[in-house]
């Protein structure tokens, strides 16, 4: 494979500030000892991405300096750093985002995406990899099985949210679950769910075009929210599943949506709050205490790519619906218009113009 030069070209995705998002040429990285360099070829784009570009911040995280986008992604290792020894140039991998800067106490209990100091790939102050070329440490970064495309890998990073809310929420041979939200964080949620055991998975959405894509990924019952009450979406999912759900996953992080998960969660049941909404929401506290339904949140994920992997490459999974529109790098300004207008699902951008395949 050749080397790439200093010279090349390293195009990449890059929001200023609000509503300032730019296509410019960077320069191509060096890898350090414990990284490896990577050509990359798929790069999904989230909602979070969206949002920093829009608004240029989520909470606490704010655009201060020009910052790279991008963090569900894939590619192909051409340079390796001098302590690399699992990875070699041609190796085709799927990239986790997150990486711990140092050995802290979450990372000793195996918890590190909860690590305050984490390295996260497009999230102020740190760059992503919506770019030809990226370097990233070689830890997290995953060989690919040869039957696991490209875009599978990308999409290992929102199948991760998925695998860690269903962890989270202790999904099992049997389960009853209500998924709130048939976005691709609530279909992947769906998948793994049915994936996990769940013998019956319904599923909400204002989108009957989102919950189509629902049924075609597995769900046994289809709710489309119009203007009723939590309570009586509550009563509905008892109503379809033949009793309430154990478990429920939230993806929406809607005020409604919450309220709707505590009413329709069976007493001793689990509530996952998965979607980020308002900082504050006024939700009925005491109808979950009196009941006992544990109410609990999650923050991105941790040691789910090898789960993903394998689910992927035994081909019990298909995620390859997900992806309903796809751009080469040079039209990434066009794919943040159609993702910001809720086009399809998930918008996939091909990085390397030698191969634009998924």
């Amino acid at each position: 494979m050749a080397a790439v030069t200093q010279f090349e070209e390293n195009l990449s995705v890059v929001v200023h500030g609000v509503g300032d998002l730019r296509l410019e040429n960077r320069p191509v990285p060096e890898p350090g000892p414990n990284e490896v360099l990577l050509k990359m070829h798929s790069v999904g784009i989230c909602g979070s991405d969206v949002h920093y570009w829009q608004h240029g911040r989520i909470g606490d995280f704010i655009v201060k300096k020009p910052m790279v986008l991008g963090h569900e992604a894939s590619g192909t290792v051409i340079k390796v750093g001098s302590s690399v020894t699992h990875l070699k140039p041609g190796d085709r991998v799927a990239i986790e985002p997150g990486v711990p800067r140092e050995t802290d106490e979450f990372c000793k209990t195996g918890r590190y995406n909860l690590s305050p100091t984490i390295f996260f790939c497009a999230t102020p102050p740190d760059d992503g990899n919506l770019c030809r070329y990226y370097t990233h440490n070689a830890s997290f970064c995953y060989k690919l099985p040869d039957n696991v495309t490209f875009e599978e890998g990308a999409l290992i990073e929102p199948l991760s949210v998925g695998i860690h809310a269903c962890r989270r929420a202790g999904v099992t041979l049997g389960s009853k679950v209500f998924i709130c939200g048939a976005g691709p964080i609530g279909l992947v949620s769906l998948i793994v769910a049915k994936m996990m055991g769940a013998s019956k998975v319904v599923i909400s959405d204002l989108s009957p075009s989102r919950l189509e894509k629902a049924k075609e990924v597995g769900a046994d019952f289809l709710i489309q929210v119009t203007n009723q009450t939590p309570e009586k979406t509550a009563r509905k999912v008892k109503e379809l599943l033949g009793c309430m759900p154990e478990i429920t996953i939230e993806c929406t992080g809607a005020e409604s949506c919450i309220q709707t998960g505590i009413y329709a969660t069976r007493s001793g049941g689990t509530l996952i709050l998965v979607g980020l909404g308002p900082a504050m929401v006024n939700v009925p506290i005491v109808n979950a205490a009196v009941r006992e339904v544990d109410i609990r949140g999650i923050f991105r994920y941790c040691n789910t790519w090898p789960m993903a992997i394998s689910m992927l490459a035994s081909k019990r999974v298909n995620v390859a619906p997900l992806v309903t529109h796809r751009f080469s790098l040079e039209k990434a300004l066009d794919a943040f218009e159609a993702t910001k207008k809720g086009l399809g699902v998930k918008v996939m951008l091909k990085c390397d113009k030698d191969d634009q395949n998924p």
